[in-house]
């Protein structure tokens, strides 16, 4: 025969790996043993190691029979099984002494467990159950007699060394003990492995900051399904007749190690030393952690019980992040002022308010003498800029910081300072809010990578049994970071009940029991002289408890040992209790009970916290906020009963393990008692459930697929994650990543799944597919399946910021309407997902129904539904009811702060959709949420009036609009009200404090279908920085005139140094049905009925009529340079241009083989100055000597730059060129010369009572340059120099970008319509992509983070060819580039950055030695950035362009003013944003401003090039899209800005002093010369005019000029 029995039971324990090429060979075996079922006669196949006739039905039955006889037979079985253990030999002495000891076995069995192993639990049994045999067999063994076992050595494998076949050896192998033993091994050998390879391994890595009585938990030894094999060593069952107990005794404490010392805080330095005062030393959980904690950097996790000093461990990496931020040049000693306080922030994340509460306070006191700011952030909390800048520490829940991180700016800008998060309670990742932590670590982690910044992670827990999965979780160095301490490290012994009552639960049978073990157990520990907590889970019942507690103790005639009247001080306290209005806590006090609960006053929870510290209570019926928010330590803790409601599910759930940890943290007072005692009674059902969880059986899994879609969301509207591979690489962060490869099973996977694809990529791609897809379904989010792309819509952003879950965007999809009512809205907002859990309760109906009738609004569904019931309780909770019932009171709570983040949500998607209705509805409905009061109702009740003063209000003035009030007297108020004029002097002030504005507007035509409505609104309130704070924000928007879409729209800002906002809106004006009106609105965003409206009627609107001035572009053929007859120039072009484009030469002939006065209006970058050069040429040329050339430029930069130009160009001219001043405008000329000037200087110069008929008789030609920015000064001075060269033979050549409508400018320079070349900017013949991505963040250091990746792929979709890129100021370049380099270093895994490959740093090193500000510039320029603007050196900015013309650096980063002087372009040309700070000289306001519109275009000109394609990517708001866009398409608007500003004013009043203007007709004739006259007869509406008739208009400006004067 092939194989033997026991080769059988080798396979059948043999690893998978071995049986899986045997498996049929091994069948056919199997198959040949023929058992007869009746005679039991073996076949003749059957091998001679059975006995004749023996027959067995499997192995099974083999060997339970020989276990069954083994007792009788194998005398040495049990030192046989004994030897076969490693290590033990030498512990036989020690073990046959204690076997052979007078002890019970209960007294030695825990001692035996320890020393032969808690892995061999059954063989310790064994030697219990024989301890006369075991010690017989181990002294025979000791004393070398001859019957002593020699087990066969074994491979690590079970089986042994040489020949199975040989027969003796099989006869040793079917031994029933041996086999058990092998068989054994072979199954922990095999459990070591993991379970899906069929590898062997090395044994489990030993950590060595695991600290554990119980060697198993070392290894963290779960089996495949999670789950620990058996409770801790000691403990017992009792069963009585109501319920059943579980005593855990108290873990054995775990030996110091060698090197192991309590460090002293004198040993430690002054700063860490300081802040841990009255400490002698750390503790021993302290002192293991200290190196890692306070002298390195490394990311941690402690496990360790509570109580055990966990927030001292916090502590010491709060204190390494301020040893890491000190000034080492301090020399003063003053440690405080040596911290940079404003360079780090530490965030606390705490599970719980109370606990945060707890935190900021313990923090806050102990870091005091440093002067840290320590804050809390949960809940509705918001800190303001100024309170983020002061607080260097932020104690806040998992969900706030969520909330926080998701927002771009604000708040959520702290993420980009933060230097150390810490997670206190860790272990919550089991819990349903552990998805919150998983998305907040993931979140963390990817910025430590995106941003290569240093974020600290330290996260705390209770003792968990999977904390290897938590630390890999948390990045931790499992032997560095990683610290394990079992709960015989609490700093008092703690003794755990587990009693599970019986009866149904809830049922009267049930309660009637956990009130009998309830008192039990109370009555015995006071009997014991101890004192007891008792935590209930709700306000009402802490009093019912201890009623019932007395009660049963009277009923047992044992009240007396209950009370306190001993006490030295009773009498003191029993005066104090009498004082206060509680009067069941009085009643209760005299028996030895005491109350505490949050709905308690302060005073009476201070009394009851004092007198049971003073032990003046024995039993103290509390809550569980006293166990988070007091440290108040008792004995004993019982919690009673584990029904908690919550209103988050609108249902009883259990208590959470979290609780009862911090609960039975209570138990035993610290330094005072040796011990403790913790109770939990729960049902008999959940009994196993706290038993595992207490004591950490069960692993903690992940909770992370349930809110993965919604997670998801936020990480994409944040910009972390723009497509699949980004998804994917971010859920590889996640703690279910971690537990998806060690536990598949819980997830759905096989493990042949994991064995294929270890790193899971197929399942997260997946998870993430499925999740976009849903996404994408509720409009949420743009999902492309071809290119894996994800882009986040307005209702995504909206719905990550305000947390809103991707359920209740379907239903708002589908229910939200542009006009609802305020009935309609709350219907609406009940329906949301987030509401789900409230349901209704049939003890609640009646209570509902009455307040149902009270409430303003309609109830859709009445009180038989859960949105109806969240209806009512939201109109309740505005109308300022409250139910009576608890549940109901914890239901409105509930239903109103998510109510009112919801509706502000809806607001904003309502605003983004442009629905001016229910935008207006909503406003007022989250505004009646915040304020509790409904927009009908007066809104002086929103200040601090006194009651009676607000109900003569409501009686006597409640018709009176709050501006009417405004204008009374305080004493005609006072009558009014039926007051005095003191009340009468309250309402005033507080109606002059409401927020009223006066809004005025001007209408302004840009064209014939665009208008701008210049808006003005002026503050008409007193500002009170009580009342207001340090701003108001308000919307302003223009309606149509129906009032159902916005056309656009403002959010603005009043503070107390603002008086008047100015506002341009610019909309679209159907030419063919103009409607009758438009609305202007502007809505406060804080107070309820402070809402402003102006209608602004368009019906008796003047528009312009359409432009048809426009050029077609001719197909005609190119002209070559050759016809500009003038080789020199020729000579200087020919490196330039090949020949001239389509524009330059359509237009070729009337611009420079003309005199014709000429206008070219054409695209940016297209060769207007080229032709206006070749004119110039020209013009000297053909002229004699002593004449001249005028060149207008409206800024000094463009001025240079034409300066420079034409000298490169003059070469064989016979000309000069030359930058003249206001001084030198009209020097007589000696020879041929071209004059550039400033538009200021010629104003300057004209303006001067000067003659000038000589000079201008030899001006040839006036070239007027960038004519699209005309302003006043620009139009003022060319309209004198028009003026004063009527009489002679002067040529004007006007040059500018795109216009809308250049007829009127053409007009004005008396042009030639044949000599009008008027282009859009389509007719340019360079390819030109342009492409507009809008944002809705306001403008901040965020809004360019966000925009820094696709600035990065805009940037790189170019492939290697030159960038520029536009920010808003200098400060932004540095951090923009510093963006843009972390982008490319992720995406390309190289610290190169842009810089080519074909680069070398020794090539670059040979320029950069010439830097002068090398500490700016350097490290941008080693990655090929370099930034561009006034700040910088000139010989800098020099080296940096000369390093882009060469290649060297591909990305250019500029400053908006920059675009004027910047004298290079690029493939490709990003602006990041389109908005500004403006700050006004000599004041402080800081107000954001557009972009002017030629800016724009000019940037655009710089990606126009002649060589190649350019592409121009537009970032911009969302409002400011379509503006932007439309004049870039059509061409600019042009107006006159002379009424504008003072410059008209002042020049006219300077010539009438003077004499220059004789009287009024002379002032009309030379206004008749202006731009402004043209265009007062096209668009007189812009300027405010009726008439069109142009002399009366201009009449009309003069008298007002003389009046002016």
């Amino acid at each position: 025969m092939a194989s033997d029995l026991a080769g059988h039971l080798n396979y059948l324990v043999g690893t998978a790996e071995e049986s899986a090429d045997r498996e049929k060979r091994i069948l056919d075996e199997w198959a040949r043993y023929s058992v007869s079922g009746n005679t039991g006669a073996a076949t003749d196949d059957v091998p001679s190691d059975l006995e004749e006739g023996e027959s067995w039905e499997s192995v099974l039955d083999f060997l339970q029979g020989s276990s069954s006889a083994s007792g009788t037979t194998s005398d040495d079985s049990l030192v046989s099984a004994l030897l076969s253990k490693p290590d033990v030999e030498h512990l036989l002495p020690s073990l046959v002494s204690l076997l052979s000891s007078s002890k019970p076995d209960d007294a030695i069995s825990e001692e035996l467990v320890e020393m032969i192993g808690f892995d061999n639990i059954e063989l310790s049994m064994q030697l219990l159950a024989r301890r006369q045999d075991a010690v017989r067999q181990l002294t025979a063994y000791l004393s070398g007699g001859p019957s002593q076992p020699r087990p066969a050595r074994t491979q690590p494998n079970g089986r042994s060394k040489g020949k199975h076949r040989q027969a003796a050896s099989q006869l040793d192998e079917l031994d029933p003990a041996e086999a058990r033993r092998r068989m054994e091994e072979t199954l922990r050998a095999n459990a070591e492995r993991p379970l899906f390879t069929g590898t062997a391994h090395d044994a489990p890595e030993a950590l060595p900051h695991v600290y554990t009585s119980a060697s198993v938990v070392q290894g963290n030894m779960l089996s495949h399904l999670g789950t620990r094999y058996m409770l801790p060593i000691g403990t017992t069952r009792k069963d009585h007749e109501d319920y059943e107990e579980v005593i855990i005794p108290p873990a054995r404490t775990v030996p110091p190690r060698a090197l192991e010392r309590l460090i002293p805080v004198s040993e430690l330095d002054p700063l860490a030393r300081g802040s841990f005062p009255g400490y002698t030393s750390l503790n021993r959980i302290q002192s293991i952690v200290y190196p890692t904690a306070y002298q390195s950097n490394e990311n941690m996790l402690i496990c360790a019980p509570t109580g055990a000093g966990k927030t001292d461990v916090a502590m010491l990496t709060i204190l390494r992040v301020l040893d890491q931020h000190r000034s080492r040049e301090s020399t003063s000693g003053n440690l405080a002022a040596s911290i940079e306080r404003d360079k780090f922030k530490v965030i606390y994340v705490a599970p719980m308010k109370a606990l945060a509460a707890e935190i900021v306070r313990k923090l806050g006191k102990r870091l005091q003498w440093l002067s840290i700011r320590v804050r809390e952030l949960t809940g509705d909390m918001q800190l303001t800029k100024k309170e983020i800048a002061e607080t260097q520490i932020i104690v806040t829940t998992p969900e706030k910081w969520d909330v926080v991180t998701r927002k771009p700016t604000g708040e959520g800008e702290l993420a980009s300072r933060v230097k150390l998060l810490i997670i206190d309670e860790v272990h919550l990742l089991n819990d349903e809010r552990g998805a919150v932590i998983e998305t907040i670590v993931a979140r963390t982690l990817r910025q430590v990578e995106s941003t290569q910044s240093v974020i600290r992670i330290v996260g705390l827990s209770a003792t968990l049994p999977n904390y290897i999965d938590v630390a890999d979780f948390l990045s931790v160095n499992r032997h560095t970071g990683l610290f394990y301490f079992d709960s015989s490290f609490r700093p008092v012994p703690l003794e755990q009940h587990f009693i599970g009552v019986r009866g149904k639960p809830n049922s009267p049978q049930a309660k009637k029991n956990l009130d009998r073990v309830t008192y039990e157990k109370v009555s015995e520990l006071v009997r014991e002289g101890h004192q007891v907590m008792v935590f209930v889970h709700a306000r009402k019942e802490t009093v019912k408890a201890a009623e019932a507690i007395k009660e049963a103790a009277q009923a047992d005639g044992s009240l007396d040992e209950f009370s306190c009247g001993d006490h030295p001080q009773f009498d003191f306290f029993r005066r104090d209790v009498a004082q206060s209005r509680n009067k069941e806590m009085r009643q209760l006090f005299d028996h030895g009970f005491g109350i505490h609960h949050a709905g308690m006053l302060r005073t009476d929870r201070n009394m009851m916290e004092r007198m049971f510290e003073a032990r003046a209570i024995k039993v103290l019926c509390c809550t569980a906020t006293l166990a988070w928010g007091v440290n108040l330590p008792a004995h004993a803790v019982i919690i009673k009963g584990t029904q908690v409601y919550d209103s988050s599910k609108g249902s009883f759930t259990d208590l959470s393990v979290l609780d009862v940890l911090q609960v039975f943290g209570r138990a035993g007072r610290p330094g005072l008692e040796t011990s403790g005692v913790g109770f939990i009674c729960t049902n008999e059902d959940k009994l196993t459930h706290y038993l595992d969880a207490v004591t950490s059986q069960v692993p903690i899994e992940s909770k992370f697929v349930a809110g993965m879609i919604d997670a998801l969301n936020a990480e994409i509207a944040l910009g972390t994650v723009a497509n699949v591979h980004d998804a994917v690489q971010w859920l590889g962060y996640t703690y279910l990543f971690v537990r998806m490869r060690k536990n598949p099973f819980q997830y759905g996977l096989a493990w042949d799944q994991v064995a294929e694809d270890p790193y899971l990529g197929a399942k997260r791609n997946q998870l993430i597919t499925a999740a976009a897809q849903q996404l994408a379904e509720a409009r949420m989010i743009a999902f492309d399946r071809q290119t894996g792309s994800l882009v986040c819509t307005d209702l995504g952003r909206i719905a990550a910021k305000y947390y809103i879950r991707h359920k209740s965007i379907e239903i708002f999809n589908e229910k939200f309407r542009p006009k609802m009512s305020e009935a309609d809205v709350l219907a609406m907002l009940s329906m949301s997902t987030e509401f789900d859990q409230i349901q209704v309760r049939e003890n609640e109906v009646k209570e509902l129904e009455a307040l149902m009738e009270n409430a303003p609004c309609a109830v859709k569904g009445g009180t038989d539904t859960s949105q109806g019931k969240v209806n009512i309780l939201l109109q309740a909770y505005i109308s300022q009811q409250r139910p009576e019932d608890f549940a109901l009171v914890s239901d409105q709570a509930y239903a109103a702060q998510n109510g009112g983040r919801i509706i502000r949500a809806l607001l904003e998607i309502a605003i983004s959709r442009k629905w001016a209705n229910v935008s207006a509805v909503l406003m007022g409905m989250s505004k009646a949420i915040e304020k509790r009061l409904w927009p009908f109702d007066n809104p002086l009740k929103q200040f601090e009036l006194k009651a009676d003063v607000l109900y003569k209000f409501e009686r006597w003035a409640d018709d009176y609009a709050v501006a009417e009030l405004a204008e009374m007297s305080a004493e005609e108020l006072g009558k009014l009200l039926h007051l005095n004029e003191r009340h009468g002097s309250a309402v005033r002030d507080a109606a002059k404090q409401f927020p009223t504005v006066r809004i005025t507007y001007s209408l302004r035509p840009l064209g014939a279908d665009v208008l701008k409505i210049a808006v003005k609104v002026e503050r008409a309130f007193n500002w009170s920085s009580k009342v207001h704070g340090s701003a108001e924000p308000f919307w302003l928007w223009v309606e149509d005139h129906d009032g159902t879409n916005i056309l656009q729209l403002s959010h603005l800002i009043f503070r107390q140094t603002t008086d008047i906002l100015d506002v341009d809106f610019v909309i679209s004006i159907p030419s063919q049905k103009r409607p009758p009106s438009v609305t202007i609105r502007f809505v406060s965003d804080r107070w309820q009925g402070a809402e402003e409206e102006v209608e602004a009627s368009l019906e008796d609107l003047v528009m312009p009529s359409a432009s048809d001035s426009h050029t077609p572009r001719l197909d005609i053929p190119y002209l070559p340079l050759s016809v500009i007859r003038n080789p020199s120039l020729q000579e200087f072009l020919a490196p330039r241009l090949h020949g001239f484009n389509a524009i330059q030469s359509q237009v070729f002939w009337s611009v420079v083989k003309t005199r014709l006065h000429t206008l070219l209006c054409a695209p940016t970058a297209c060769g207007k100055s080229v032709m206006g050069h070749i004119a110039i040429w020209e013009t000297m040329k053909n002229s004699t000597n002593g004449t001249w050339t005028l060149v207008v430029a409206p800024r000094r930069s463009i001025a240079l730059e034409l300066t420079s130009d034409l000298r490169l160009s003059s070469k064989g001219a016979d000309t000069t060129v030359e930058l003249v001043t206001a001084d030198h405008i009209f020097d007589k000329p000696s020879r041929k010369v071209v004059r550039v000037v400033t538009a200021t200087d010629l104003f300057h110069a004209l303006a001067r009572k000067r003659e000038f008929k000589d000079v201008l008789s030899r001006l040839r030609l006036v070239a007027c340059e960038s004519l699209e920015l005309l302003d006043a000064v620009y139009e003022l001075g060319l309209s004198l120099l028009l003026h004063a060269t009527q009489a002679y033979p002067v040529r004007f050549l006007g040059l500018s970008s795109s216009l809308n409508d250049p007829a009127d400018l053409a007009a004005w320079l008396n042009v030639d319509p044949l000599a009008l070349h008027s282009f859009k900017p389509s007719d340019r013949d360079q390819a030109l992509s342009v492409s507009t991505q809008t944002f809705t963040i306001p403008h901040s250091a965020a809004l360019f983070k966000a925009m820094a990746k696709p600035a990065h792929a805009a940037i790189q979709a170019a492939r290697g060819e030159p960038a520029i890129v536009f920010v808003p100021s200098r400060n932004q370049c540095a951090p923009v580039a510093l963006d843009l380099i972390t982008q490319c270093a992720l995406e390309s895994e190289t610290a190169r950055g842009y810089l080519p490959d074909n680069v070398s740093a020794e090539q670059l090193e040979h320029h950069l030695i010439r830097l002068q500000n090398g500490a700016l510039l350097r490290d941008f320029l080693t990655r090929g950035v370099g930034i561009i603007h006034d700040g910088i050196p000139k010989p800098d900015r020099l080296l940096t362009l000369e390093l882009y013309a060469e290649g060297v650096v591909r990305v250019l980063i500029a400053p908006r003013e920059a675009v004027w002087t910047l004298p290079v372009r690029a493939t490709t040309v990003v602006v990041l944003g389109t908005q500004y700070v403006h700050i006004s000289p000599g004041d402080d306001e800081r107000q954001v401003r557009e972009y002017a519109l030629e800016e724009v275009v000019r940037m655009q000109g710089k990606a126009v090039r002649h060589a190649g394609a350019g592409h121009f990517h537009l970032f911009c708001q969302a409002e400011g899209k379509d503006t932007i866009t439309r004049f870039l398409n059509d061409g600019l608007p042009l107006e006159s800005r002379l009424l504008e500003t003072d410059a008209l004013r002042d020049w006219y009043r300077a010539r009438r002093k003077d004499g220059g203007i004789a009287d009024k007709q002379a002032a009309v004739d030379v206004l008749s010369c202006t731009f402004l006259a043209r265009r007062l007869v096209s668009n007189p509406a812009y300027y405010d005019a009726r008439s069109t008739a142009v002399n009366e208009l201009l009449s009309r400006i003069v008298d007002r000029l003389e009046g002016e004067r």
